[in-house]
């Protein structure tokens, strides 16, 4: 018998982590000088955070350490059960590196034990999209081996794309130039960003005018191959008319039977993108930038 385990960072909605029966390690934010730790939604004061944002407010995130990743194993190894923790990218944070201490000294301590984990190479819904289905197959019995197997399908076909509304958060993040940011701002230039094969961001393209976009992210879907047996997921920081707007765009596109998730983007990620994000996850039966 194993524990399935997943993230904040994948951004799955508290209700469904709830129901899937999932162990979720919450990871932390500072946001004007007092640390908080996402709770996919459950008691989380979005409009205040954005609110503090568009004032101006800078929050931080950081890698939790080596103890917290015991604190959340060991009690399930104790119990006789094995891990399988679903993460989000391993390229865009160091909290791996505590992980992977904690899993050796717990290996150590419980040599009879299994813990796996699977890197999703995905961020905020584009993990937890993946999280989802693996939690699906998890209920109805998969085995550790069978959920590896189905997840490792399901990334290579899981596409994320986002637009952001101001560059200056991911120049913060080290992701854009200052001079690129800039003349982005002063142009109205939005940079396409996807999820790269190997976990990590970059920009795609640039799109000028936010009427554009919806077009430009229907195309991709085309492109791509979108599965429409499959769910779509929208996810937007602080911006609804906008993410309504591009809901209106999908049915119109895809028909009115589409299957959308639409959530907003919680506080972990946003202090990465900032408000005024768009994100688009979807399965596309060709291989994610493949």
């Amino acid at each position: 018998m194993y524990q399935l385990f997943c993230d904040s960072n994948c951004e799955l909605w508290y209700t469904e982590a709830e129901a899937f029966g999932l162990k979720v390690i919450s990871m932390p934010y500072v946001l004007d000088g007092k640390e908080y730790y996402y709770d996919l939604g459950k008691a989380t004061d979005f409009a205040h955070f954005y609110k503090r944002m568009r004032e101006g407010a800078v929050p931080t995130t950081s890698a939790i350490n080596e103890q917290n990743y015991i604190e959340y194993f060991e009690p399930v190894l104790q119990d006789g059960k094995d891990i399988f923790y679903i993460t989000f990218s391993h390229k865009l944070s160091a909290t791996f590196e505590s992980m992977d201490r904690a899993i050796a000294a717990l290996k150590e301590k419980y040599p009879d034990r299994v813990i796996r984990t699977f890197d999703t190479k995905s961020i905020s819904l584009g993990a937890g999209f993946q999280v989802r289905m693996a939690a699906e197959k998890y209920a109805a019995g998969a085995t550790m081996d069978e959920l590896e197997e189905y997840l490792t399908e399901m990334r290579d076909h899981t596409h994320v794309y986002f637009i952001v509304d101001d560059l200056i958060y991911l120049k913060r993040g080290g992701r854009i130039s200052a001079v690129t940011a800039a003349f982005g701002k002063l142009l109205g230039i939005k940079p396409l960003i996807t999820v790269m094969p190997d976990g990590s961001l970059q920009s795609v393209g640039k799109i000028k005018g936010s009427k554009k976009v919806f077009a430009e992210f229907i195309r991709l879907m085309r492109e791509n191959e979108f599965d429409p047996e499959k769910r779509v997921e929208v996810m937007q920081a602080d911006c609804p008319d906008t993410g309504d707007a591009f809901l209106a765009a999908l049915k119109e596109a895809f028909g009115q039977d589409i299957k959308i998730d639409y959530q907003v983007v919680g506080p972990v990620i946003a202090a990465h993108c900032g408000p005024g994000t768009l994100g688009l996850i979807f399965y596309g039966n060709k291989k994610r930038n493949g």
